[in-house]
């Protein structure tokens, strides 16, 4: 697969034919166990094939269908350990590489968008992409001040091609939900359909990043690529090196992981609060840790390196102080005025009425790592959280099918469960309390704005992902 598919009859047929194979496998299964194997096995080998046949089918059609993929990624960490392998494997892969555009593509797209005398833009260019991803590719190259860039170029046909995919597998969400238990996939899709013009137009990433790289100049923690050059379907950025967070996450020390998951935990929270925009795609793919000068130094002056900016949520003031008020209030017990702002902020209906004792133990076990100084992140929790709320027979179940997730924080949400997934991938351990208090609005009492209004935030974002409000999908 040499170029992005674009004939819409080509990219459904490859899609349709998931829920296809998906009964195929069933039925394959069915056969074993009346042969007499143990359902436990058949059931593993079941999840084996669908992995590898769901995720191979993602990463060559790019698109929607890939970018669905990566954001399935960070949950990879909720699937039990015993059918994880398989997953972990095709996700890493579909995060770090897919069928390359040839070379004679590349040329074409950028000799429309930099000019036929492109090549004297560069002191060199390798036409072996370094990168892809859902609607480009990445090159590295020298830029003719001699600095080393990366030259992301986006696919012929991207966008239609991502509508197009996304459309299709809104079709069988219900058939993908049992891959990632206690998560709702429908929304999902429907978040990153809403993101799909944002992501197309690289002036938009140019912007985000920029105010990124200004803010983040110089930062002991985490380093930002500055924006090189851009136009409509190529992005220039300087070039960054680093370890791939998806090695760490494979074969990385403690402290590496530690150092990782502190910093990752540190840019959730201070991005907002310093830039006014929020990073929301964060699969390990966009994330490098960096030695700098001293690649022998201590692991804890490593810094965290940050790349793609084409999807963000806009967040002038911030977070929402709702959500560190809530958080704050959870800790200390107060069942009656949690749920009292829960009603308030729409997480709860008005024509729902819950126990508010019901609510707040269905909350604790959730926010623990903000509990203590320091949280170690595991598979096995996250894994514990998922079945807690996503087993039908489960009094935490029954209760979170009850609450609604409004617009204005359906973004916030799920970027903060993605992070979570990444560093219980890694294993690593942290100090989140740390981050909450030095960056969280309303986590402190005294920081807590007096009357906090997020009448302004819920329209500009409602109106942003739409005014539907996305039920029984929190975790």
């Amino acid at each position: 697969m040499s170029d992005l598919p674009r004939k819409a009859v080509t990219r459904t047929a490859k899609l349709a034919a998931l829920p296809l194979g998906f009964a195929g496998r069933a039925t394959w299964g069915l056969g074993k166990r009346i042969g007499g194997r143990s359902a436990e096995i058949v059931g593993r080998e079941l999840q084996q094939r669908t992995a590898e046949q769901l995720f191979k089918v993602l990463g060559e059609l790019k698109g929607g269908a890939m970018k669905f993929g990566q954001a399935l990624s960070v949950f990879e960490s909720a699937l039990p350990e015993e059918i994880a392998g398989p997953y972990r494997a095709a996700l890493t892969k579909l995060q770090e590489a897919a069928p390359p555009m040839p070379a004679s593509t590349v040329h074409a797209v950028l000799a429309e968008q930099l000019g036929e005398d492109w090549p004297e833009l560069f002191e060199e260019f390798e036409d072996k992409p370094a990168a892809a991803a859902s609607i480009g590719q990445v090159h590295r190259a020298v830029w003719h001040d001699g600095r080393e860039v990366a030259v992301k170029v986006q696919y012929p046909g991207a966008g239609q091609a991502l509508l197009s995919d996304l459309s299709q597998l809104s079709r069988f969400a219900r058939l993908l939900g049992p891959l990632i238990p206690g998560m709702d996939i429908k929304p999902l899709i429907t978040e990153l359909r809403d993101r799909v013009s944002e992501e197309l137009d690289y002036s938009l990433e140019a912007e985000a990043q920029r105010a990124h790289a200004e803010e983040f100049a110089d930062d002991p923690d985490v380093v930002v690529p500055a924006v090189v050059h851009q136009c409509d379907q190529v992005l220039v950025t300087e070039w960054m090196a680093g370890v791939p967070l998806s090695e760490v996450i494979a074969d990385g020390t403690d402290e590496q992981r530690d150092r990782a998951g502190q910093l990752l935990a540190r840019f959730l929270f201070s991005g907002p609060a310093r830039t006014g925009l929020l990073h929301a795609d964060p699969h390990p793919g966009n994330f490098r840790l960096l030695a700098g000068d001293l690649p022998d130094g201590p692991v804890e002056e490593w810094r965290l390196g940050v790349l793609d900016f084409g999807t963000v949520d806009r967040l002038p003031d911030g977070l929402p102080p709702t959500i560190g008020t809530s958080l704050r209030m959870t800790l200390d017990g107060e069942a009656d005025v949690i749920y009292q702002l829960l009603c308030e902020e729409g997480f709860v209906k008005e024509s729902i009425e819950l126990d508010p004792d019901a609510v707040l133990e269905y909350l604790l076990p959730i926010i623990e790592p903000a509990q203590v100084d320091e949280f170690t992140f595991t598979r096995g929790w996250m894994r514990q959280q998922a079945a807690r709320v996503g087993d039908p027979r489960s009094p935490a179940h029954q209760l979170g099918k009850q609450l609604n997730l409004p617009p204005a924080y359906l973004l916030i949400h799920r970027v903060t469960l993605s992070t979570i997934g990444v560093l219980c991938q890694l294993g690593a351990t942290v100090r989140l309390r740390d981050e909450l208090e030095a960056w969280l609005p309303g986590f402190v009492p005294e920081e807590e704005p007096a009357g906090a209004d997020l009448t302004g935030f819920d329209t500009v974002v409602g109106a942003d992902l739409g005014e539907e409000a996305v039920e029984g999908s929190t975790v």
